[in-house]
């Protein structure tokens, strides 16, 4: 199993920044990619970024596209989300993802945590 932890959400004006992190912990090994993804309430789940844990390749949203930046450590086993230039729209839960590809595909979430943009 794996456990994806995150953190770094909170309460933000429009146009200011946050950064989240998701720390993976357990069976961390054949990590294929990570990922975020939003939930706004009466909304379905939306993907907004993944970064391929091997090469770094990147791919984002073209909503947050220029304006989020996806990262990760693989030392520690952390991925991260710079946000700048929030918007309202932006307002949601954000879903840390895992995939692990060995034998076979497994996916795993996070417990998510509140962005909340105020005009």
């Amino acid at each position: 199993q794996v456990q994806l932890v995150e953190s770094g959400g909170g309460l933000v004006q429009a146009g200011g920044s946050l950064r989240l992190s998701c720390a993976a912990s357990g069976r961390t090994f054949s990590i294929y990619r990570m990922g975020w993804y939003r939930q706004s309430p009466g909304k379905e789940r939306e993907f907004v970024a993944f970064i391929i844990w091997s090469g770094s390749i990147t791919y984002y949203a073209d909503s947050v596209k220029g304006r989020f930046t996806i990262s990760r450590d693989n030392a520690k086993n952390t991925m991260y989300l710079q946000m700048n230039s929030l918007k309202p729209d932006d307002t949601a839960v954000y879903y840390c993802n895992l995939i692990r590809q060995d034998s076979i595909r497994s996916d795993y979430w996070g417990q998510g945590t509140q962005v909340t943009v105020t005009t």
